[in-house]
């Protein structure tokens, strides 16, 4: 029975707390919008306010015109090649890719770890998951801001699942 329990905080741990992530990026959106109003600044709405969209564009970044090939500089004329954007590890500043899989990934560990009582696991975690999106994180301060809301709500998710399961199923 034990092995039910752990299944389902597992799958509820996962797969439940994509929506609570999402709603808690559409409350900080709404935060940011009321305050934007008070501070009488346009906040039109694109793919980067959009909590289940899973990339994050900075809206202060230039963007490159249609015309453009996406590694070039929009600084940069059309015509000059630029020979340091191809080394470049990231393709595209400010885009977070795979961050719903990734996301489903943090809970599973998250709570697995907690459930099998290895709460140091979760440095883990974290430390890996800083690791690999740090050069996407490093100049982009929206993909930044939304990393740390994300990271949070799910581990917070996770936790409380694997902690209520722990508490109340698995006694």
């Amino acid at each position: 029975m034990n092995a039910l329990w752990i299944t389902l905080a597992l799958l509820v741990a996962g797969f439940g707390g994509w929506p609570v992530t999402a709603l808690v990026f559409r409350l900080a959106r709404t935060i940011d919008e009321r305050t934007g109003a008070a501070a009488g600044t346009d906040t039109g709405t694109d793919a980067a306010d959009d909590p289940a969209a899973d990339v994050t564009v900075d809206p202060s970044s230039p963007q490159p015109s249609p015309d453009q090939p996406a590694d070039q500089p929009a600084d940069q004329p059309a015509d000059q090649a630029a020979p340091e954007a191809a080394a470049e590890t990231v393709s595209s500043p400010g885009v977070l890719r795979g961050g719903a899989i990734i996301g489903i990934l943090e809970r599973l560990a998250v709570c697995l770890a907690i459930l099998a009582g290895q709460p140091v696991a979760i440095a883990y975690v974290v430390a890996v998951k800083g690791l690999g999106r740090f050069a996407e994180l490093k100049g982009t301060p929206v993909a930044a801001e939304r990393f740390i809301i994300g990271t949070l709500t799910s581990m917070l998710w996770a936790a409380g699942v694997a902690a209520l399961a722990k508490v109340v199923f698995l006694g």
